[in-house]
C-alpha cells in the first residue's frame, strides 16, 4: 500500500526507482543530483541493489547500457555538465534500443556555470545532444510528487518501447521537500521486457513486432545470440551500408515513440477558456508563472497557462487545445528562447502572437519577480 513521506525531489525519485524494480544505479557526483547518488547508496542495497561510483559520466552511462543487456532496470544521475559527457552514449543507447533511464537536474550554465544555480537550458540538449537522427524522451516535473511519478513513467516507458528516456528536474525540485505518495520497493505498475517469441536459432535481436516497431529483448546469458550493434545493422544486429537498411532503422528508432505519442505526452491547462492571454511554462518556473496567472486573473486579465509534462515529444494537441481562445502566447523559461521555438512551430502557423519572457538568473523568481521580467522583456498582457 502506498505510504505518505515528508522528501527532497532527489529522494522522490530515488524511491521511485526503487519502488519501479531498479537494481544497478552508477554515477559520478554532480551537484545538484549528488545527494540522489548518497541516498541511493545507502538504500539500494537493502534491496539487492547495486551502486558504483564510476571514474565519470561517460563511464557511468555506457555501464547502465551493459546492465540492462544483462537483465537489471539501470539508471544514472547528473547534471548539465555530466549530460554532456553523455552525449554519444545516448545515441548509442538510442541505436541498440538500451531501455535506461537517465535523471538530469538542470543547473545554470553553460559549461560549469553555477553549480549551486538552477536553469532550463537543456531542453534542446536533451533532444539533440548525440548527433544523427534518433527518437528520445523526456519529462519535466514541477513538484516533488510528480518528480517520483514521472520516474515511474520512465522506467515504464524505458522498457515499453527499448528507448533512453530522461527526467529533466532542475535544481530547485530536486532539493524542494514536500509530501509525496510512495509505494513499497519493486510495487510500482511498470512495464516489463517483451520477450522473444522466436527460439534462440530464429530470433532476430531487432525484429520490430509490428504493431509498435519494438523488438522483443534478449538478455546476455539466456541463450541467445545478442548482438548490441551501434553501426546501421539489419534486423539480426549485423552491420549493413544497404541504404534501405539504414533508412528503415532511422525511420523505425523514430517512429516507435510517435506512434505511443498518446501515451507519453502529457500537459495541464489552468484556466485557459475563454482566456484571451496564455502562458507557457515548465518545471519550478511553472509554480511561480501560475502564482502570477493567478494573480493577474484577480485584477481582471483573461489569463490562462498551459504546462507540458512531457517536453519530448511534446503534447502538440494539448497545447493547441489550450491556446485555442488566446490570441497572445507568452513562453517563460530559464533560457534564451528553447521551448518558445517548439510553442512558436506549432501555433506561429495558426495566426497566433507569440513572445518570450527569458529568465536568465541562477535563482527562481518569485510571481512577482516574474512580472518584472516581462516588463523588462518588452512583453505587455494586453
Amino acid at each position: 500500500m502506498p505510504r505518505v513521506e515528508f522528501l527532497t525531489g532527489n529522494q522522490a525519485m530515488a524511491e521511485a526507482a526503487i519502488a519501479s524494480g531498479l537494481r544497478v544505479f552508477v554515477g559520478y557526483p554532480i551537484t545538484p543530483a549528488s545527494d540522489l547518488f548518497e541516498y541511493l547508496s545507502d538504500k539500494l542495497p537493502r534491496y539487492g541493489g547495486i551502486v558504483f561510483q564510476a571514474e565519470d559520466e561517460i563511464a557511468a552511462i555506457n555501464a547502465i547500457i551493459g546492465a540492462t543487456y544483462s537483465g537489471a532496470k539501470a539508471m544514472t544521475a547528473t547534471s548539465g555538465p555530466g549530460f554532456s559527457l553523455m552525449a554519444e552514449s545516448i545515441g548509442f543507447a538510442a541505436m541498440v534500443e538500451a531501455p535506461i533511464v537517465v535523471i538530469n537536474n538542470m543547473r545554470a550554465g553553460p559549461s560549469t556555470g553555477i553549480a549551486t544555480g538552477t536553469g532550463q537550458g537543456d531542453i534542446m540538449q536533451t533532444r539533440w545532444s548525440s548527433h544523427g537522427h534518433y527518437g528520445i524522451v523526456a519529462f519535466a516535473p514541477w513538484s516533488v510528487q510528480e518528480s517520483y511519478d514521472m520516474v515511474i513513467k520512465a522506467f515504464d516507458t524505458a522498457w515499453r518501447l527499448r528507448v533512453p528516456v530522461i527526467v529533466l528536474g532542475d535544481a530547485v525540485i530536486a532539493h524542494t521537500r514536500e509530501p509525496v505518495e510512495i509505494h513499497e520497493p519493486g510495487e510500482a505498475s511498470v512495464y516489463e521486457r517483451k520477450k522473444p517469441r522466436d527460439p534462440p536459432g530464429r530470433f532476430k535481436p531487432f525484429k520490430p513486432d509490428r504493431e509498435d516497431l519494438v523488438p522483443p529483448m534478449a538478455f546476455y546469458g539466456e541463450g541467445y545470440a545478442v548482438l548490441a550493434e551501434s553501426l546501421s545493422h539489419d534486423e539480426r544486429g549485423y552491420y549493413s551500408t544497404r541504404q534501405e537498411v539504414y533508412e528503415s532503422l532511422v525511420k523505425r528508432l523514430v517512429e516507435k515513440i510517435e506512434r505511443s505519442r498518446d501515451r507519453i505526452a502529457s500537459s495541464d491547462a489552468y484556466y485557459t477558456t475563454s482566456s484571451r492571454v496564455l502562458v507557457v511554462a515548465f518545471g519550478s518556473l511553472a509554480r511561480s508563472a501560475l502564482a502570477l496567472v493567478r494573480m493577474l486573473r484577480k485584477s481582471g486579465v483573461k489569463i490562462g497557462m498551459w504546462r507540458p509534462k512531457s517536453i519530448w515529444p511534446l503534447d502538440e494537441d494539448g497545447l493547441v487545445r489550450a491556446a485555442e481562445d488566446a490570441e497572445k502566447i507568452i513562453v517563460m523559461e530559464m533560457n534564451l528562447g528553447q521551448l518558445y521555438l517548439e510553442v512558436s512551430r506549432i501555433l506561429g502557423p495558426r495566426g497566433k502572437t507569440i513572445e518570450l519572457v527569458p529568465v536568465i538568473s541562477p535563482q527562481l523568481p518569485s510571481h512577482e519577480e516574474l512580472l518584472s521580467f516581462m516588463y523588462k522583456a518588452g512583453v505587455k498582457i494586453g
